[in-house]
């Protein structure tokens, strides 16, 4: 368990303050409301009923069991692996993961994981995210860039 007590302080980080700033946005931002920030950063409560980018919407408990089925591979995958960073990026997208899906289970939808995701940092060029979609993409990328450096020195 000691090699895996970062990665699960940092799930539960990244889904703690994942909540917590959904939670505000929904309290703060009423519909249509929007706080501009700087440049075209703003922040403007959407929710997403779809998987990333709003694509298929409706279809949330669809992508709900197949997060799940994803989340069960990568920590399978990731129990495996020697490198702190790759574990600290499997706990980082597993909380992120279980951030969105708390939103599906227990935001106000149509029955078995129909809510819809809190999304609401808009740069008003790419689409609307939140604190756990930027963890799982950021999470990602550098479990990739690890490995390919890891395989560069080999």
């Amino acid at each position: 368990m000691a090699p895996w007590r970062g990665a699960l302080l940092a799930g539960i980080s990244v889904l703690v303050l994942d909540q917590v700033t959904k939670w505000w946005v929904v309290e703060n931002l009423d519909s249509g409301r929007t706080i501009d920030l700087f440049w075209t950063l703003r922040l403007r409560t959407v929710f997403n009923t779809g998987a990333a980018f709003s694509q298929g919407e409706g279809l949330g408990p669809i992508f709900a069991v197949l997060i799940l089925v994803v989340v069960a591979l990568l920590v399978r995958l990731g129990a495996k692996a020697d490198d702190p960073i790759a574990r600290l990026c499997v706990g980082g997208i597993v909380g992120g993961a279980f951030g969105n899906l708390a939103d599906r289970a227990f935001r106000s939808g149509d029955g078995f994981f129909g809510g819809g995701v809190v999304d609401f940092v808009d740069f008003q060029w790419w689409p609307v995210f939140n604190v756990a979609d930027s963890v799982i993409v950021v999470g990602g990328l550098l479990i990739v860039l690890r490995g390919m450096r890891i395989d560069a020195t080999r």
